[in-house]
């Protein structure tokens, strides 16, 4: 598969200060961050709340602006200039997580809709609701005549996301960057979302960028998957490679986390127990103040080494 995006050393720092004192912190939430995402491929970037992954999301559709770092797509560095700008936010679109907030309650389902081909000039009045009526019945909100008549206040939290659904969908974008889609949704909506977000990846070769702290969706999703702690990439390969072989502390104990009940041994032992910690370490391995494995040289920041063609790990000490 041809690659469409490239993500380069990307870096975003934020300056926190104190409303007590004039004592400023640095948050790296985006910590020289590089992967790259194929042609209707879904790449999952997988990690805790707060671990920079919303943070890359914006980096790439621009809505903030990178530290430092390359956002390359199809081949073209995105940059500042309104030309690169327009490519980018006509093939890159969003699903937020929050299907409450993420929608205008005093627009009807037709204007949400065709807010995008209308931003971009796309068509006339008649084609765009033509599209509006396709993009509706392609996530399953149906009869669409009369759903696109209704406010959002009218629906259910799961066909209000397929309503930011079908509004991604609806200038055919190449890239749908998917920021915890599901998170909010009933446990029995979810399987019906993924599955849907699936073929229509499959039917358009859409790639994903699948943004979550929930390995199970990750694997019934994904391909290759990023693991992010404090902003920095700590494990990334293949999707079963690094879900089934972890190499990395940090994915073992995101792993172990996942309630998976054992019927030969309930009580069994966690294989990780990170520890607790007040805060991050200033230099070397971020993880290392909560890494039980942790060693003298973990004081000096390891990089990201391949064991192979599909998987890669940034630690001094192999699980394997």
């Amino acid at each position: 598969m041809e690659e469409i995006l490239k993500i380069e050393h990307l870096k975003k720092y934020f300056v926190k200060k104190s409303l007590f004192s004039s004592k400023t912190s640095t948050v790296k939430a985006t910590d020289d961050v590089s992967f790259t995402v194929k042609k209707g491929e879904v790449f999952v970037l997988a990690g805790e709340s707060g671990s920079g992954k919303s943070t890359i999301a914006k980096l790439i559709l621009k809505s903030i602006e990178a530290d430092s770092g390359k956002i390359i797509f199809e081949g073209q560095e995105i940059k500042n200039d309104s030309k690169s700008l327009e490519k980018i936010r006509m093939n890159c679109q969003m699903i937020h997580q929050d299907p409450y907030d993420s929608i205008n309650p005093r627009m009807k389902i037709a204007d949400i809709v065709s807010e995008p081909l209308e931003i971009h000039k796309i068509g006339n009045p008649e084609s765009r609701k033509k599209r509006v009526i396709e993009v509706l019945q392609e996530v399953k909100l149906e009869p669409a005549d009369e759903i696109m008549k209704k406010y959002p206040h009218m629906l259910s939290g799961g066909q209000r996301q397929r309503v930011v659904l079908a509004r991604a969908l609806s200038i055919k974008p190449k890239i749908i960057l998917a920021d915890e889609p599901v998170s909010m949704l009933d446990v029995s909506i979810r399987a019906e979302m993924l599955e849907l977000m699936h073929e229509l990846q499959k039917k358009y070769e859409i790639s994903f960028i699948y943004i979550t702290h929930d390995l199970a969706t990750a694997r019934y999703f994904g391909q290759r998957i990023g693991i992010l702690y404090l902003g920095k990439i700590v494990e990334m390969g293949l999707i079963d490679d690094v879900l089934l072989k972890p190499r990395h502390p940090y994915t073992q104990a995101l792993i172990d986390a996942i309630s998976e009940p054992d019927p030969e041994n309930l009580n069994r032992t966690k294989k990780i127990r990170i520890k607790d910690s007040e805060g991050t370490a200033e230099e070397g391995c971020k993880f290392q103040p909560r890494c039980p494995y942790s060693i003298e040289k973990c004081k000096v920041e390891p990089e990201l080494k391949s064991i192979n063609e599909s998987q890669s790990f940034a630690c001094y000490v192999d699980l394997d």
